[in-house]
């Protein structure tokens, strides 16, 4: 049974995408996004719960002409990932099937959608998924984050991590060698590593206590040096922060 996720800003196209979708058997369950960054968030969520996860996705139907993101740029994204969702094209365009199978589509589907290319379609996504080789699923490690660079899966320890700043659904980490981008927001991180000596100073900042180096107040702002950046305090967060490094000096 497959997990399935359609793409398309036309709301009729994708009513009626999704119900033929959900009318096929080897269908396990269909969900419809509007716009290809709609459509990053829902596989982001999808790719963080893993394969088995509640949240997979195995194979998205994904238009090409839509607002912001294409479908074809959508596709170069997720063929970046490690593990990403299977991808079948269902368009209006003939001129873009060069382009679509060079990135490793499934199928490409015409509109107006006839059931029974649907399912030719859904049958050959079925039968990659089936024959795609397992990948061991392995507990997340405590003591380190894996990113996603150039197709090339790193390690950072969490330990070198300074502090981590908020976009969106994202978070950026930032080390003494660098930063990287990760599918996670800032509130998740916040709650995993509260334990490790992180803690939240701005809604778009979390600091790693011990690698702050000063504690800055001028004219009622407070700020803290972390690794030669200056960062700013929100008024909601200075006590907290105070007390921590002040139970921390003293400990």
């Amino acid at each position: 049974m497959l997990r399935a996720l359609a793409v398309d800003d036309e709301q009729p196209s994708l009513e009626e995408l999704l119900y033929l979708l959900n009318a096929d058997p080897r269908i396990d369950s269909a969900e419809g996004a509007g716009d290809a960054t709609e459509a990053l968030r829902r596989i982001n969520r999808a790719l963080e719960s893993g394969p088995g996860g509640p949240e997979a996705i195995d194979v998205v139907f994904l238009d090409i002409h839509m607002p912001g993101l294409d479908g074809l740029d959508l596709a170069r994204l997720l063929g970046g990932f490690a593990q990403p969702p299977l991808v079948v094209f269902v368009t209006a365009h003939e001129g873009f099937a060069v382009q679509a199978f060079d990135l490793k589509a499934v199928d490409y589907v015409l509109k107006p959608v006839r059931r029974e290319r649907l399912a030719e379609a859904i049958r050959r996504a079925a039968q990659l998924r089936d024959t795609a080789p397992r990948i061991p699923v392995h507990e997340p490690d405590p003591d380190h984050l894996s990113v996603e660079l150039g197709g090339i899966t790193r390690f950072v320890a969490v330990d070198d991590i300074t502090h981590v700043e908020a976009h969106g659904d994202y978070a950026r980490l930032h080390t003494a060698q660098g930063s990287h981008l990760v599918r996670i927001p800032l509130s998740t991180l916040e709650e995993r590593w509260r334990s490790r000596g992180f803690v939240r100073i701005h809604r778009r900042h979390l600091v790693a206590l011990c690698h702050i180096a000063e504690l800055r107040l001028d004219a009622g702002t407070v700020s803290v040096l972390v690794d030669s950046v200056e960062l700013q305090v929100s008024r909601r967060h200075a006590r907290q922060l105070r007390d921590l490094l002040l139970r921390r000096t003293t400990s």
